[in-house]
């Protein structure tokens, strides 16, 4: 029996290749994926051979050497095709969401990786559970509550998953950003209140206005509250700034995006540390490992959350993914999103390989 692959094979170039079949070992599950989530922030990064400094999930020691071939995907589906000696909640047959899964066909991933899916969940929307756990993440750690606004910065698939959860957990109002006008119009499409471009020059002030929030002196300075919570999703600098001029005084932010380049500067003794806003790292990895607590959950714990959410109906995906496709056009996929800036949400369907 065959099994495929997507690998970056060298700068700005993926193949579906032929790569080992995974036989699982104790306490693993090995899934025959049926659909695939491109994550286009991480996914770009690694196609275009940017160096993370030996913080990211594919960089080998502490060096910043690029090396090929790469190999990405983290938020799947599928079909359990067989199971590791211990593993006994688990079958062949369930229909089940993973995390850190390649883009391949058949994968092996530990048993505590595997989220059963619930009835009337699709396998297109529970491919996205994994994915979806890195901005509910952002978003408790913030400690939102009910009725406090939210601004979201940056509209790739994590920012419209951002929006989504922050108006489930009852955000009021909840603002979307991002230069691009496509990007904007689909944030509108899926919920977002309003939608700004935080290159405009009055991006702050006209945040603070949609909040409609009362006036706070800090040191003896009048200004508008503005939204409580921010998510950075950009991954750069000056989308920080921007939501550092947009948040109220006292605000959150989580620092979601990988910010991979280090050469910005932000006005912290103004922007930060005079209006005692809370900045939080939120990169995926800095979660507990076994146990959940208020404000911090597991990766398992935010999945299985995830999917409850979309079985009950209080996260509608209906449209969120716009385009899918067979895995053999993945050079194609891949070509434009090395170059397209307003890259939509995409999967593959590894039905379609044969």
């Amino acid at each position: 029996m065959k099994n495929f692959g997507i690998l970056f094979t060298r700068k700005d170039t993926a193949e579906l290749v032929e790569v080992p079949m995974p036989e699982p070992q104790a306490g693993e599950v090995r899934v025959k994926l049926a659909i695939d989530t491109i994550s286009s922030g991480t996914e770009r990064a690694n196609l275009t051979g940017v160096p993370d400094g030996g913080v990211g999930i594919f960089a080998v020691g502490d060096s910043d050497a690029v090396t090929w071939p790469r190999q990405c995907g983290y938020s799947n589906s599928g079909i359990v095709d067989k199971v590791g000696a211990g593993v006994d909640n688990i079958k062949p047959g369930d229909r089940v969401a993973l995390s850190w899964a390649k883009h391949q066909e058949y994968v092996c991933v530990p048993a505590g990786r595997v989220y059963p899916v619930p009835d009337g969940v699709s396998l297109s929307d529970a491919a996205l559970a994994h994915i979806a756990t890195f901005p509910m993440a952002a978003i408790r750690k913030c400690r939102l509550e009910l009725g406090e606004g939210v601004i979201v910065m940056g509209q790739g698939v994590l920012g419209q998953l951002a929006v989504k959860l922050a108006k489930a957990a009852g955000a009021a109002p909840v603002i979307a950003a991002d230069p691009l006008s496509a990007k904007r119009e689909e944030a509108l499409r899926l919920g977002a209140d309003f939608a700004l471009d935080p290159s405009s020059p009055d991006f702050g002030a006209e945040a603070k206005r949609i909040c409609r929030s009362e006036q706070t002196k800090i040191f003896g300075r009048v200004e508008m509250s503005g939204p409580q919570v921010g998510i950075e999703v950009t991954g750069v600098g000056a989308g920080l700034d921007s939501c550092l001029d947009a948040i109220a005084p006292f605000g959150r932010i989580a620092l979601l995006g990988c910010t991979r380049n280090s050469n910005f500067s932000i006005d912290y003794y103004h922007k930060v540390h005079g209006r005692g806003v809370t900045l939080v790292g939120a990169h995926t990895a800095c979660r507990p490992t076994n146990e959940s607590a208020p404000g911090w959950w597991t990766e398992r714990d935010d999945a299985l959350a995830f999917l409850r959410l979309v079985a009950l109906g209080r996260i509608d995906l209906a449209g969120f993914v716009r385009e899918t496709y067979s895995p053999k056009e993945c050079g194609e996929v891949y070509a434009r999103l090395a170059k397209d800036g307003a890259f939509p949400v995409v999967q593959f369907n590894w039905e379609e390989t044969k």
